[in-house]
């Protein structure tokens, strides 16, 4: 019996460049719809917005998962554009605002795969036990790396606290 550790912990609230891609309804399985939105996103703060403005990247990049199975994937708009973030071109992408909240972290190493976040979203279910109140209908998978860093990678599995 691995005892797998979890935290809690705050995070700040603020303004999300965010994509919506149609999962598996459309067909298209988690792990293609996630990069699908990222390469949205990756065009978006290397300059493809209406001020032609690179805003360089943040992390993590974080992937909604939802039992309506459409797949959103989000990016912290950085500090200096927050108050007024330049306007996607991609018409796909929204900035939305996301409230301060409270999560349950689960991190993990590797290149994550939708298996990987279903497999420690359920070893942090399990962890949290049945006193624990959070969102059950959809949580987050965030990966911290980009794709060229083969070591030390971190991933985590967020479930909102209630």
């Amino acid at each position: 019996q691995e005892q797998l550790s979890y935290e809690e912990r705050t995070c700040e609230g603020g303004r999300f460049a965010a994509v919506g891609v149609a999962g598996e309804v459309a067909g298209k399985p988690f792990d293609e719809a996630s990069k699908e939105g990222v390469l949205k996103l990756l065009k978006y703060v290397g300059g493809t917005n209406d001020k032609g403005v690179g805003m360089g990247m943040t992390a993590p990049v974080s992937i909604i998962g939802s039992l309506q199975q459409k797949v959103k994937v989000s990016l912290w708009i950085p500090s200096q554009f927050q108050a007024n973030p330049p306007c996607p071109s991609d018409e796909s992408i929204k900035i939305e605002e996301r409230q301060e909240m409270t999560i349950y972290s689960m991190q993990f190493g590797g290149y994550a795969k939708e298996v990987d976040y279903v497999n420690y979203a359920a070893k942090l279910k399990s962890a949290l036990g049945s006193e624990a109140a959070y969102r059950k209908d959809f949580y987050f998978c965030n990966g911290y790396d980009p794709p060229m860093k083969p070591y030390g990678r971190r991933n985590e599995v967020w479930f909102v606290k209630e």
